[in-house]
């Protein structure tokens, strides 16, 4: 009762947050003409964004299946797409989500334990993250003086500021959480036998250790380079995914390659707040990025998000929903073994 209790507020604090950040995109909008561009949009270009979406969501799942493979497991591409997709659907209800959901998934499907599933994630997560800032470092180096400028004052220094008001400059308060850290860690290795014997403890050791397994992963990896190949392949079709839409407005449609991975870029970092799907916040930051460094009325900014965003939502939610009874559902043989198990038993 409690659990549903605090998932609810959960939901509904994550939503609220997402609401008030479409209020602050759109409040000082035009909404007939939002309408009129959405109205003389070319919807076939969202089509092909799809698909590149698509092509990403596969490449994904391989990847994360050669991920699983050192640590003695080989699930299916296909059951690990399903539990992906379930994963994507759980983050619309509540953001970080997803990535327990697939593991639990996948987990259960493939008889895996799922926490060293949680941690081929965590180094999924890693290269991800260390791909959008290789491919913002880029950007920063070959792009136009517009683009630098936003990235700097929108993105660099807030994230600085950040940091700072957090933790400070001075270095003694590093200092200090250095040795509480290191403090906390050795109390835990000294002590490591009798924490044991508390159930919380055990838990967590156990938990722990799982990721480490799953960590372990990337170090064991037989095929390195099709796991190169799936990374690049995935970051090829998300900026594709994003830059085709550019063509289904004629306000965005002079828009080149660079500006679509600028918007790759600003997209990804605005998809990682802790709200649902980047409700909100993806679309206050494309279309004020779209008017600072390419001129783009604030209205056709927002009718560009609306499409990129939503199109892929809705062929997350679609795809999610099929995925989530295609992992759960009990294959016929499966019954036929569950049965036969009980019966035995009995």
């Amino acid at each position: 009762m409690k659990k549903g209790i605090l998932q609810t507020a959960k939901f509904s604090a994550f939503l609220a947050v997402g609401v008030l950040l479409l209020w602050f995109a759109f409040r000082s909008v035009d909404f007939s003409k939002l309408g009129v561009e959405l109205k003389n949009a070319d919807y076939s270009w969202l089509i092909l964004s799809v698909i590149f979406g698509f092509l990403a969501f596969v490449s994904r799942a391989r990847r994360w299946v050669l991920l699983i493979h050192p640590l003695g497991f080989r699930p299916a591409t296909l059951n690990a797409f399903w539990a992906l997709m379930t994963g994507y659907l759980a983050n619309i209800a509540l953001p970080r989500i997803g990535e327990i959901t697939r593991c639990v998934a996948l987990g259960k499907k493939e008889l895996i334990p799922v926490d060293k599933l949680i941690g081929t994630v965590v180094v999924e997560r890693t290269i991800d993250f260390f791909s959008l800032l290789t491919i913002m470092i880029g950007l920063l180096i070959t792009s136009s003086d517009k683009i630098n400028q936003f990235l700097t004052d929108s993105i660099l220094i807030p994230l600085q500021q950040k940091v700072t008001s957090v933790f400070g400059n001075t270095w003694a308060i590093w200092l200090i959480l250095a040795v509480i850290g290191c403090v906390g860690l050795f109390l835990i290795i000294r002590y490591k036998h009798d924490l044991w014997k508390i159930r919380f403890f055990a838990k967590m050791f156990t938990m722990a250790k799982g990721i480490i397994d799953g960590l372990k992963s990337i170090t064991n990896l037989k095929r390195k380079w099709e796991f190169i190949f799936h990374t690049v392949f995935i970051w090829v079709n998300y900026t594709l995914m994003t830059w085709v839409v550019v063509f289904s407005l004629e306000s965005t449609s002079h828009l080149t390659l660079i500006d679509g991975i600028f918007l790759l870029v600003i997209g990804g970092l605005a998809m990682s707040a802790p709200v649902q799907s980047g409700l909100g916040i993806f679309h206050y930051t494309i279309s004020r990025g779209l008017l600072i460094v390419n001129g783009v009325p604030i209205e056709d900014g927002l009718a560009y998000a609306l499409l990129t965003h939503e199109s892929q939502l809705i062929f997350v939610a679609i795809v999610g929903a099929i995925s989530f009874f295609m992992i759960f559902k009990k294959h016929p043989k499966e019954k036929v073994e569950v049965k036969a198990e009980s019966i035995i038993i009995n």
